[in-house]
């Protein structure tokens, strides 16, 4: 009879937990609706904001101390953003809009221009987002959100961010851009680009370190082993570059136009294998390698034996192994001094699964005049100590209007100003 009851008891508290759920997902889409609609949500006025002075402050400017860059730069703390992932700077006012692999996305503003932040706040609150890594802006001032399965646009998000409620449009609804089913915990952080030619580009990682050969020709369809491209509505989808194991980072070259992109390669293979890879994409269609190649030209284990693609593209630059190359931007400021000007400036995250961890720093990666990659070398070093303790976590580089370098960290919950001055 007790154990009636227990039973009886469980099954009505999953219904209730079921019954919950269902309206808490049912009001989030009605908030969307009512945005889309241009009406009010109810969601307080009083939005969560994040202190930029205290203890915590005054910590991370003394770890910036053990940070080594070129003579004549300089690092200072920017604004402290929990979590801070990717970054968007927004093309009218400068504010940074910034992701994070959690529920928030924050708006960093500097409203004095004294090149740190003096107001660090929630962006739309009223939005129930989930993993909501990837930002970023179109030349015409709407800001694109890609969360883990779903992308979402925002008007005029530069002008409308100090509300709950701001102007908002699904481009691509929940459960849309992946498989639901394919849903992980694992390489769920999206990033995107809007690309030379007006369209949406989105990097979209497979759930496993290696998938399983069964899984290959949904991921090849999906994208989800590579990088895929859509107008800005979200209609004609398809799939630009296929052997992608995970990408967090692209950009396209201001001088050619040619997409660029980092991909974290395979773990457990090894101290020193496989490299890192920072690619270079020609054309639609092209494919850099996995799953048959763990990273550079490392064949895996699970697919050693199977046939490989036809004109397998390899990477332009082999980086450290497990050293985590995430985030990456062209420069395209004047502060820096020329040999800095049209290169690639990207963020090492830093290894989780390595005996001795590399990692945790910024790289400078130059371009030739025949668009290939030149030589790459350390810029910011110094997050990672002898210790092998972590400082922070270097995830993404942007640039600001004046031309200095912002580098976010999700580990510090920061983001860094890196500026030059001729000595």
């Amino acid at each position: 009879m007790i154990l009636k009851n227990r039973t009886a008891v469980t099954l009505m508290t999953l219904a209730v937990a079921s019954a919950t759920y269902s309206l808490g997902a049912a009001a989030a889409d009605d908030a969307v609706t009512r945005l889309e609609n241009a009406q009010t949500t109810g969601a307080s006025l009083k939005l969560e904001s994040i202190a930029q002075t205290g203890s915590k402050a005054d910590a991370i400017r003394a770890n910036l101390k053990s940070v080594k860059l070129p003579p004549g730069f300089k690092i200072a703390l920017y604004a402290i953003v929990p979590d801070a992932r990717h970054m968007a700077v927004g093309p009218s006012t400068g504010v940074v809009f910034v992701g994070t692999r959690k529920t928030r996305v924050w708006a960093v503003t500097d409203r004095t221009k004294t090149r740190v932040a003096d107001e660090v706040t929630i962006f739309a609150p009223s939005v129930n987002q989930k993993v909501p890594n990837g930002v970023c802006f179109s030349p015409d001032g709407i800001l694109y959100v890609v969360e883990q399965n779903r992308v979402m646009s925002y008007p005029a998000a530069e002008f409308f961010y100090e509300g709950p409620d701001v102007a908002a449009g699904q481009v691509v609804p929940q459960g849309q851009l992946i498989p639901v089913e394919e849903e992980s915990y694992n390489h769920g952080a999206r990033t995107c680009r809007i690309g030379p030619d007006n369209k949406l580009y989105i990097t979209l990682g497979n759930p496993f370190n290696v998938p399983p050969k069964e899984k290959v020709a949904l991921y090849d369809k999906s994208g989800m082993m590579g990088i895929i491209r859509m107008d800005r509505d979200g209609k004609n989808r398809e799939v630009y570059a296929r052997g992608v194991r995970n990408s967090v980072g692209m950009d396209f070259s201001p001088k050619d136009k040619t997409l660029w992109f980092t991909d974290n390669q395979v773990d457990g293979m090894g101290d020193d294998i496989p490299p890192g890879e920072l690619n270079r994409a020609t054309k639609i269609g092209q494919n850099f390698g996995f799953p048959w190649y763990g990273g550079g030209n490392v064949r895996t284990a699970e697919y050693k034996t199977d046939t490989v693609p036809k004109d397998v593209v390899f990477p332009q630059v082999e980086m450290a192994a497990h050293a985590a190359d995430l985030g990456m931007s062209f420069y395209s400021g004047k502060m820096f001094p020329a040999k800095y000007q049209g290169g690639i400036f990207s963020a090492q995250h830093g290894s989780w699964n390595r005996t001795t961890p590399v990692g945790a720093r910024v790289m400078f990666t130059a371009v030739k005049a025949d668009g290939n990659a030149g030589k790459s070398e350390v810029f910011a070093d110094g997050w990672l100590t002898s210790n092998h303790e972590y400082l922070g976590r270097p995830v993404d580089i942007a640039t600001l209007p004046d031309g200095s370098l912002l580098v976010s960290d999700d580990y510090a919950g920061a983001i860094y100003r890196v500026s030059y001055a001729a000595q």
